[in-house]
């Protein structure tokens, strides 16, 4: 899940958001992990017209199946309402086989 805010969050509320984000998805009892992490920017990047990410939030699952019920959760759709209702934001998604 790649996450990209409109506007930038003070550190404590995006803070806030990983969080509820992971609790979340772990509540579902479905993901095996949950890793979230903060998009390191680099100087010139936003010259490039694409989405930049404002954090990364990694979630493994089972297969397929477990993916699909895993976006149906009422709890995950509840958080992203939230968020969505106090500061806008965009999701990519990448779903793939684990990498190693």
């Amino acid at each position: 899940m790649i996450v990209s805010f409109d506007q930038p969050l003070p550190a404590a509320e995006l803070d806030q958001y990983l969080a509820d984000i992971e609790r979340a998805m772990l509540d579902t009892g479905l993901a095996q992990s949950v890793v979230a992490r903060r998009h390191i920017p680099i100087p010139g990047e936003e010259a490039i017209p694409a989405l930049i990410a404002t954090a990364i939030v990694q979630v493994s699952l089972a297969d397929i199946d477990t993916l699909a019920k895993a976006f149906t959760a009422p709890s995950l759709h509840e958080v992203i309402d939230r968020w969505q209702s106090r500061h806008p934001y965009k999701v990519a998604w990448a779903n793939h086989e684990p990498l190693t």
